[in-house]
């Protein structure tokens, strides 16, 4: 072979190669594309309704209970399925669960958009958040599945975690914008154009993949974690409208206790446990788990009570109050895009411990605002800094609770984080909710509502350093590469 055909046929082999790689990366970003969706649909719900509740009421007159579960629906079958639906994901395909899911939400949003009566929208609320349950930790067991471990991963939960921030921090702002232009049925209705482009792309760019290990799902586990998680998660929003003293909220939560104690006693026991136990023996799981519900218990209230500070005591229009957070939801879509390059020079522990030292920075800013606050020091500067730092702890948090486990346990941990982050921010909320009532004491004076919600910041700002020390203390430190 000549010198000339041998460099003609290295070029076509080349040719060959780099063509492949190039088609293949362009899949693995077409599905990790199809994963923020659906975490990013799944996120907006949780607070894309809360600047509609007036416009629901009026419409379906509505009582301010039934108000209170058009939100409690969703957040409780929500938190309740979710290590239901991340098994689900493992044991019955990847693709298939993701479509499912995304499929119910869709449905879901549909009848919710076009409810008539007040049960009609409670229902679809809670079909939605099951939805979503499945969804959820399929869009991260995908992303994983598809993108091998390392700086590549790193980035791609970096995208995902940044998506999943945008959708809370869009909710406002969306809702409002819809309500105004439109009307409150919007706020539901929008998704199903968007479910469908998403379930009409995943199906025809997902590939399928699951645990081929012969597990079967552990049906009585399945039955009292779902169970348990939704009985906790129920009696802690009875904590905004009873209080913590209440049986209507003592029974829910001792309840829900129990169901969970139950749980673990029936993994200990069981050949296929849904949640094997041996996850919580791995220290990054637990610590990472630890660290989202403490962090997560104040990062999820920061959107509420800005809001309700925007307009109670500012005076601004919903619309406004959407408008004026928009650097802040930027910031935290940057902080989780900037986390995988941080994560890549200093390691995910230092990372996730900065950024949640940024947030309290921020929080604690936050809680020096007056019923005279401008824009500037009161909602832009506070905000930005906290949603910097929560974009940057969240990152690598996701990334050390879903890397130590086996391929096929993915859907299970990335149930797993989101249900920390989920019970945590419900329950901080609860509390923090509880805390701002108390220092307001029935008052609606903007000084009093100013007083409320800087102490509910400078609580969750000392959450925040709770959530410091425990990763300080319990994430485990990058091993030293040997010379």
């Amino acid at each position: 072979m000549t010198p000339m055909v041998q460099a003609s046929s290295s070029s076509s082999s080349d040719s060959e190669t780099r063509i492949p790689a190039a088609r293949k990366a362009s899949r693995t970003w077409v599905v990790v594309l199809a994963a923020c969706a659906g975490q990013f649909l799944v996120v907006l719900d949780v607070s894309v309704v809360n600047v509609a509740l007036p416009s629901m009421r009026a419409d379906l007159g509505l009582s301010a209970i039934g108000l209170q579960w058009v939100v409690n629906a969703y957040a409780i079958a929500f938190a309740g399925f979710m290590l239901l639906g991340g098994r689900a994901a493992d044991l019955f395909g990847r693709k298939r669960t993701f479509l499912t899911g995304l499929g119910l939400f869709t449905a879901a949003s549909l009848a919710g958009g076009l409810a008539q009566d007040d049960w009609h929208l409670l229902a679809a609320r809670a079909a939605q958040g099951l939805g979503a349950a499945v969804l959820a930790p399929a869009t991260l067991t995908i992303l994983t599945s598809a993108v091998p471990e390392g700086p590549a991963r790193t980035r791609a939960i970096g995208t995902w975690s940044a998506v999943g921030a945008g959708g809370g921090a869009a909710g406002g702002l969306v809702g409002g914008l819809l309500t105004d232009a439109l009307s409150w049925r919007w706020v539901l209705l929008i998704n199903v154009p968007v479910g469908a482009l998403v379930l009409a792309g995943a199906a025809l760019w997902l590939v399928e993949s699951q645990a081929r290990d012969g597990r079967r799902l552990d049906l009585p586990g399945a039955l009292l974690v779902t169970a348990g998680l939704a009985t906790l998660a129920y009696g802690i929003v009875q904590t905004e409208a009873e209080g913590w003293a209440a049986a209507a909220t003592l029974v829910p939560l001792a309840a829900g206790l129990l169901l969970l104690g139950a749980f673990v006693a029936v993994e200990a026991r069981t050949r296929a446990p849904l949640m094997p136990l041996k996850f919580f023996r791995v220290r990054a799981v637990s610590a990472a788990n630890a660290a989202m519900f403490v962090n997560g218990s104040a990062m999820f209230c920061m959107w509420f009570f800005m809001t309700l500070y925007a307009q109670n005591v500012l005076g601004y229009t919903p619309l406004g109050a959407g408008l004026a957070l928009v650097p802040s939801s930027l910031s935290i879509v940057i902080g989780s895009k900037l986390a995988p390059r941080f994560m890549a020079r200093f390691g995910a522990r230092r990372v996730a411990i900065s950024g949640a030292l940024v947030a309290a920075a921020g929080m604690a800013w936050q809680s020096t605002l007056s019923a005279e606050g401008t824009y500037l020091t009161a909602i832009l500067g506070p905000g930005v800094v906290m949603m910097v730092g929560a974009g940057l702890a969240s990152t690598p948090l996701a990334s050390l609770a879903t890397s130590s486990g086996e391929p096929g346990d993915a859907g299970l941990l990335s149930g797993l984080i989101n249900t920390s982050r989920t019970m945590g921010g419900a329950l901080g909320l609860a509390v923090l909710s509880t805390v701002a009532a108390s220092r307001t004491g029935g008052e609606l004076s903007a000084e009093a509502l100013t007083a409320g919600y800087a102490l509910a910041f400078r609580v969750g700002a000392g959450a925040l350093l709770a959530g410091v020390v425990l990763m300080l203390v319990w994430l485990p430190r990058p091993r030293k590469k040997q010379a």
